[in-house]
């Protein structure tokens, strides 16, 4: 996902270290050094700090059972402060002063873009876990960019799922998009849902664009609610979501409204109200409604380790991405990167909690999205979509 709230929760795992007190180098021997370059602050921060709760819980977890092949994790944590400029001065700072085998984040497709060409050079495999656009994987001259991978599904796929759940499960013919001109991921989105919902014989009756950081949404929904959409696509970040839902109810728009994972946060429900995001669906990577057995096991974990909270999806992410890296070092018989670059890209049905997946040619996991629908301020799992 492409791009907010307090510091990460949880006691820091064995082996940790932060930003301002680097991983000794002296222990690159014995343990596998990963850097998290994620937005622990700043405007999508509430992205960046689930992400790195999920990291924490996973590496608890291996670390506890003796590491992989007897090298523990160690963890050098920096803040990109939600800035690209920051991503980049950060994977630099990871590879170059902290010398880590990878790095995982950052959580918005930006800020991954950011840190290719550092990644590329320092032969440092970096791993995204919801970073959804297409260029991270692969440039613009269509070669794949060797050391990115990413966790998530992309774009395009979030995009396709959503039009087709409109179509063929609300049964909506017509439809508006609002989205965030500012943001690829946003654009991304639309363009894949119009695109699909087309071809399903559905009307887009208008496309409206806001801003990242607007406020005020009114004068827009009025000409939407004129336009008499059955159903709203509203791509974006919880931040300006939030206030669009709260004011388009307050306009009478009853219709539903659906988006993608960038709505997932729990500052999505103190923006909005919980009454206003009844009747709204997003795509997302997991439920924690899922009753698959390995998801509800990594609940219970989850709520265990962090005082009864229950997962969102950056937090499966993070955790998954952990078990992606720890799984091709295995294969890989050690930490040599280049080594480790192709185990990544030869993962084949590896069992996740965000779901099962195998990379195709240009290191995007083929796997399932969930469709979740909120009541009352919580989401609910309504149903799964296999690629």
């Amino acid at each position: 996902m492409t791009g907010v709230l307090a510091g990460c929760g949880g006691a820091k795992q064995t082996g940790a270290s932060s930003d301002s007190q680097p991983a000794s180098s002296a222990s690159a021997g014995s343990t596998i050094k990963v850097g998290e370059n994620l937005e622990l602050s700043g405007a999508v921060a509430s992205y960046g700090q689930s992400i790195a709760e999920g990291v924490d819980l996973a590496i608890d977890e291996i670390n506890g059972k003796g590491g992989v092949d007897g090298k523990k994790f160690e963890v050098v944590k920096v803040d990109n402060k939600s800035d690209a400029a920051e991503a980049t001065s950060a994977a630099l700072k990871l590879t170059s002063q902290n010398k880590v085998n990878a790095i995982i984040g950052s959580a918005t497709s930006g800020n991954t873009i950011a840190q290719i060409q550092v990644a590329t050079d320092n032969k440092t495999v970096v791993i995204s876990p919801s970073g959804t656009n297409p260029k991270i994987t692969v440039g613009a001259d269509g070669k794949v960019n060797e050391y990115m991978f990413r966790t998530c599904f992309i774009d395009p796929f979030q995009g396709t799922v959503a039009a087709n759940f409109a179509a063929k499960k609300l049964n909506v013919k017509k439809a508006a998009v609002f989205a965030d001109s500012s943001s690829d991921y946003a654009k991304g989105l639309a363009s894949a849902f119009k695109d699909q919902f087309k071809k399903n014989g559905g009307q887009i009756v208008d496309e409206e664009a806001y801003v990242a950081k607007d406020t005020d949404f009114r004068a827009t929904l009025t000409r939407i609610k004129a336009a008499n959409p059955e159903f709203i696509f509203l791509p974006g970040y919880y931040e300006e979501v939030g206030l669009i839902v709260k004011q388009a109810r307050e306009l009478g728009i009853t219709v539903p409204i659906m988006g993608g994972d960038g709505w997932d946060s729990p500052k999505l429900v103190q923006l909005a109200g919980k009454d206003a995001l009844n009747n709204t669906y997003i795509t997302n990577h997991y439920s924690s409604g899922d009753k698959d057995p390995k998801i509800q096991k990594f609940v219970s974990d989850f709520k265990a380790k962090y005082g009864g909270k229950t997962p969102d999806g950056f937090n499966a992410l993070g955790y998954d991405s952990v078990y992606f890296l720890a799984d091709a070092i295995k294969r890989a018989g050690g930490l040599d990167p280049v080594k480790v670059k192709d185990a990544l890209a030869q993962t084949k049905d590896l069992s996740l909690v965000s779901g099962t997946f195998s990379l195709d040619k240009n290191h995007d996991p083929i796997k399932s999205a969930t469709v979740l629908k909120y009541e009352n301020g919580e989401q609910k799992f309504e149903t799964k979509v296999n690629p």
